[in-house]
């Protein structure tokens, strides 16, 4: 379902990432392990195509090296970044909402109920403004964003950092729920700690190259 092959990609005149191979089956979750500036972020960047890379990054027959970065979620792509990148003054449902509407999406109503019923604990300040929730709050709307453009791959940049031990058990079920979705997830993180259990493979990043799976 998804494969990355001979890719390099750098930050400026910095190399980042060096002749990374990687591949998922549909259906899987894996596990990006690395410590903080392994070059987690950076493939993550790259897949979206936010950092200037080349190789071969293959999402199913789409070769996402020839697709513009802002054309890649219309192929079932969903991003959360570590940040979040939550609009702040927009509210939890228009946050949720923007990737359909930027793309778009018919059935998009029906995606947001789907996600609701996914994370009620969102629907309930859905009409709350993004910079009233907790950053463990703003995490799971920042999920929800990204699985409204994400039906066939989930990229999740360190989804579990700074998060609160209820809410990070919370996020572990939401995503354990997902495997019986369908949606491929990739999940990017420091250790093993939280995800272990969720994951089908695991990937071990250190200075921009996979070492192991």
């Amino acid at each position: 379902m998804l494969r990355v092959s001979g890719v390099d990609a750098r930050i400026g005149p910095v190399p980042i990432l060096h002749d990374v191979e990687l591949s998922m089956d549909d259906g899987e979750m894996s596990g990006l392990i690395g410590r903080n500036g392994a070059g987690k972020t950076t493939f993550m960047r790259a897949i979206m195509g936010l950092v200037p890379a080349t190789g071969t990054i293959d999402l199913g027959h789409v070769n996402l090296m020839a697709v513009h970065p802002h054309r890649r979620p219309h192929f079932g792509l969903g991003y959360m970044p570590e940040d979040r990148r939550l609009v702040p003054e927009f509210t939890v449902e228009e946050n949720l909402m923007l990737p359909a509407w930027s793309m778009q999406v018919e059935g998009a109503r029906g995606r947001l109920d789907w996600i609701f019923d996914l994370m009620p604990e969102i629907e309930k300040f859905r009409r709350s403004r993004a910079i009233q929730l907790s950053g463990g709050q703003q995490k799971m709307v920042a999920l929800g964003r990204a699985l409204m453009a994400g039906t066939r791959l989930l990229l999740l940049d360190e989804p579990f950092e700074g998060l609160a031990p209820a809410l990070a058990r919370r996020l572990a079920e939401v995503l354990s729920n997902l495997k019986d979705e369908g949606v491929s997830v990739l999940i990017a993180e420091s250790n093993e700690t939280h995800v272990a259990d969720l994951l089908d493979r695991i990937h071990h990043i250190e200075r921009g190259r996979i070492l192991a799976s």
